[in-house]
């Protein structure tokens, strides 16, 4: 378990800062995400070009990835990220690092910033210690996935694929289809398409869905059986479920038959409807391994997106 700190200093205050933070996407106003939309465009238009990597100087910002827990495309597309913008990049290992000999989150960050660090992207399991940890720092805090709470990135990635493929998200149907309770991609995707006005289909286990008081539900937002989801939605997006936030029980005995996209729930979607999933995927439980590649399936470029936005969020914060 993380700490922030045994004792925070009573005269260390809130910094005021230069540098941007990305905690949540509640914290973002609608032209602060279209601008990072705009950049992350720009990005994956020029991803293959020889001018995207920008050359790297002893001047550049030095950018610290802190994963506490697994991960393969978000930790690999930060640093790929931050490597086209010719930004240097430390790989903090928490087992390997003082946080085993007690070290609070607090003084690793510091210890960071005191070196030099520019930016910190952090993985944890704790819900809201980025946000009390991130006022009293000087250096950018990047959420790259807290807990069950939210992914801001994977968020913007998900509607900047959407938006590419429909040149819209104003009105768009999206259908997010599992483990929604223990979903930070989920709860990133409903704060961030409800920015933009577009309907969001919640289906799955009713034991994994958001209770009916969560603030996740609002007049853009609402919990629908799975079939009618993937009958209405122009994107139906298929999560996984989250083995490591909670017991499972018997739910998935039966998930694939019920809640996941087998080939026969997929010929229910309408013909220009597309898929999504923010990975990893597990074929045959949430979905058919065979329509991870089909040619409506949207999956790789969401990789592929993830580059370009985190180099705009990157660009943001520094």
């Amino acid at each position: 378990m993380l700490k922030i700190s045994e004792n925070p200093s009573q005269e260390k205050c809130f910094v005021k800062k230069k540098r941007k933070d990305l905690i949540s996407l509640k914290d973002l106003e609608l032209n602060e995400i279209q601008g990072i939309l705009d950049r992350g465009d720009y990005w994956s238009d020029h991803l293959n070009s020889r001018f995207s990597i920008i050359p790297r100087t002893v001047d550049n910002p030095i950018v610290s990835n802190l994963f506490f827990e697994s991960s393969t495309r978000t930790r690999f597309s930060f640093e790929v990220a931050a490597k086209k913008l010719g930004f240097h990049v430390l790989n903090f290992e928490p087992q390997n690092s003082s946080v085993q000999k007690g070290e609070t989150l607090y003084d690793t960050l510091r210890t960071l910033e005191s070196m030099g660090t520019n930016a910190a992207i952090i993985r944890t399991s704790e819900e809201n210690i980025l946000q009390e940890v991130a006022p009293l720092l000087e250096l950018a805090v990047i959420n790259a996935g807290a807990g069950a709470n939210e992914h801001p990135t994977q968020g913007l990635l998900d509607i900047l694929t959407m938006r590419q493929h429909f040149g819209k998200l104003n009105g768009l149907k999206v259908a997010i289809i599992g483990d929604i309770k223990h979903s930070r991609v989920a709860n990133s995707n409903i704060i961030a398409l409800g920015k933009f006005s577009a309907q969001v289909f919640l289906a799955g286990p009713e034991n994994l869905l958001p209770s009916q008081d969560s603030e996740l539900l609002g007049p853009h937002t609402q919990i629908v059986p799975v079939d009618y989801a993937v009958k209405e939605a122009d994107v139906v997006m298929m999560l996984r479920l989250q083995r490591e936030r909670h017991a499972l029980s018997n739910v998935a005995d039966n998930y694939f038959r019920d809640y996941g996209l087998s080939k026969e729930r997929f010929n229910l979607m309408q013909s220009h409807a597309m898929i999504m999933h923010p990975a990893p995927f597990n074929r045959g439980v949430e979905i058919d391994g065979d329509l991870v590649e089909h040619p409506r399936s949207l999956i790789y470029k969401q990789v592929a997106n993830g580059v370009a936005v985190r180099m705009a969020v990157l660009e943001r914060a520094l």
